[in-house]
Formats: C-alpha cells, structure tokens, sequence
C-alpha cells in the first residue's frame, strides 16, 4: 500500500485525495486505497478528508508528514514555502512533488537542502473524478503511475515545455468568466437569471462532452459545430478576431516571461 503526504491541503490538496479514492458513479474501486498523510495547514479541509475516508490522517506538523510518507506533495501556496518547508528533513528516498505554481524544482530543492527527486506537476480539479491530464516534469515512474491513476500523465521533455502548458492552464478561470459574461448579458436582455445560469451551464457541459472525442482535432470539433454564415460563425469572426487571438498570445507570452523569470512586473 502506497504512503502519500499532501503538505498543503487546499484546492489541489483536496482534489488529489478524493481522487485516490474515488470510486465512479457505481461506487466501485479498481485499486487497493492508499495511505494518505496531511499536514495541518489546511486545517478545516485535512479534518474533513480524514473522517470521509478511513487511511487518511492529520499529522500534527509537516515534518510528521516527510517522515511517514513515500512520495509527498507539496502544494502550499508559493509565498509560503519558506515558512512551511524551511528546516524539514527529507528522506534520500522520498519522492517529491512539486504542484507550487512558478516555483522551479531548482528553487524548492535549495529550500529542502535535499537531493531526494523532485518532480513538478500540474494537477487540475478534476482529478477528484478522474478526469485530467497532469503534465510531470520530469518523468519518473512513480509520480507518472500515481497520475496515470487520477486521469492521466503527461511527462514533458524539460521545464520550457513544462512552463508553457502552466500558461496554457492559466486561463483556467478565464473561461469561468466568459461564461459569466454570457450569463449577464442574458439576463440584461431579460431573461432570469437562474434560467440564464441553467442555460449556459448546459451549453457548456455539451461542449465538454464533445471534448472526449478525440478522433477530432479541435480546429474539425469547431467546423463541424459551425454552419457556413450561421450563428457561431458570426461570433467568430466579428468578436474572435486576429487581432483578439494575438491579444491572448500576447498575454500567454507575459505569462510564460514571468514563469521563466524573465519579467519582474508580471503577476501570477
């Protein structure tokens, strides 16, 4: 049985334990249950998770976590490493994982003075379904295996290739907000809003099952939902123009300066 520490238990902490035990619509599991140990940063989240699942347990501070734990995810927020990480010991055999926006695993290992392996990763919410692609960097068979299990991994060559899909994933909640403008603007022009919310959500959710088909490229899934000087087609080429796809390209470029330390400016 495998032993996992989660250093950190917010939005990701989270989603990686429920994910270790989720067990489908039927409630069945394909797996034996893993050990998982959480530090008590976190403290109302790591509480919860240990009475919903039998072999999840808080330990009274993170170095408990290091101790018990055969790979250890650390996923405090990045501006507070130093305060949770500062002064641990690391096992030569413990297997890190690094899921801290913007922070390099050159960076995190000085912080741990340890020379035990350091993988990045960028795992999304919807590994507590099952349901998401985590980019690893670098491979490692443990951290791939582990991420295999929550939906899936995606080892990329180098940190370049790695920064550039944490760019990608930035735009996560861009996407939330764009629902919410269409929301709003119905509900502008009369409708109710808890019909409007219902409607687009709907909408939505039909694209994200059109996403699973990946026989199609995405540029074939837009043509084939699109007819020729229809509705879709108008949006698109009078609101997501050129100058609109190169305004985002633009803001990805900033956003991949400031992962790669290249921009003392830019915000995460």
């Amino acid at each position: 049985m495998e032993r996992i520490g989660i250093i950190g238990v917010g939005e990701i902490g989270r989603a990686i334990v429920d994910g270790l035990y989720y067990r489908g619509d039927e409630g069945c599991g394909d797996d034996e249950a893993p050990e998982v140990f959480l530090s008590p940063r976190g403290r109302r989240a790591a509480a919860e998770l240990s009475q919903r699942y039998e072999n999840v347990r808080v330990c009274p501070d993170n170095q408990a976590v290091m101790d018990r734990s055969e790979i250890v995810v650390i996923a405090v927020r990045p501006q507070d490493r130093h305060q949770a990480l500062d002064g641990l010991t690391v096992a030569g055999d413990t297997i890190v994982v690094n899921v801290m926006s913007g922070v390099g695993n050159d960076d995190l290992r000085r912080t741990l003075a340890t020379d035990a392996p350091i993988v990045r990763a960028i795992p999304l919410p919807a590994i507590r379904e099952r349901r998401a692609v985590t980019v690893t960097y670098p491979s490692h068979p443990v951290t791939d295996t582990l991420f295999e299990r929550l939906g899936g991994a995606l080892p990329v060559a180098d940190e370049t290739a790695f920064n550039v899909l944490s760019a990608v994933t930035g735009t996560l909640t861009t996407h939330y907000a764009y629902l919410d403008a269409l929301t709003s603007w119905a509900v502008g022009h009369g409708i109710a809003p808890g019909d409007a919310d219902r409607y687009v959500r709907g909408l939505f959710q039909q694209v994200g099952r059109a996403l699973s088909d990946e026989t199609r490229g995405l540029r074939q899934l837009a043509a084939d939902h699109e007819t020729p000087k229809g509705n879709n087609e108008r949006i698109r080429t009078t609101w997501f123009t050129p100058a609109n796809s190169a305004s985002l390209a633009g803001a990805l470029d900033q956003l991949l300066d400031h992962l790669e330390g290249r921009r003392s400016d830019a915000r995460p």
